[in-house]
């Protein structure tokens, strides 16, 4: 067999370790489909909705952290410069705020290729830490881009 497809078909899917990690947590998580789970959790400052899917194809994983607000329409443009300023200053991810949704969330797609089951799971946990660390310390600028004034 070739080495690449050998190297491909050992990659287990980071979301079982995303259960692992969750439940290690006693967080109540939803996985709709092999490849894709949710969760909410609530940090200090607000509420957050993880989600976490998984494309074999590209052995990769895309992780979202999404705030439980809201930027209406009329300040998408101030939150453009927000989002310019904040994702200037972070090393991992970055924040957007979707026109369609309005609602803020940090985002981070992850390679896996190659990777195994413990390393998946010491990758998972770091990455849920940094992103709830920079949801909560930017929480407060997209609360009042959200706040009706």
């Amino acid at each position: 067999m070739n080495d690449n497809l050998a190297m491909y078909e050992e990659i287990s899917n980071p979301l079982d370790s995303v259960e692992d990690f969750l439940s290690g947590h006693d967080w109540i998580f939803t996985r709709p489909n092999p490849d894709e789970l949710t969760v909410s959790v609530t940090g200090n400052t607000g509420a957050y909705r993880l989600a976490f899917l998984w494309q074999e194809e590209f052995s990769a994983m895309q992780f979202f952290c999404e705030y439980d607000l809201r930027v209406p329409p009329e300040r998408q443009e101030m939150a453009g410069h927000a989002l310019r300023a904040i994702n200037e200053r972070i090393w991992l991810g970055h924040f957007d705020v979707p026109q369609d949704t309005g609602i803020p969330c940090f985002r981070h797609t992850s390679l896996f290729r190659g990777w195994t089951h413990s390393s998946n799971a010491e990758h998972v946990s770091d990455l849920v830490e940094i992103a709830l660390s920079e949801c909560e310390r930017h929480y407060n600028v997209f609360s009042l881009l959200a706040s009706s004034l």
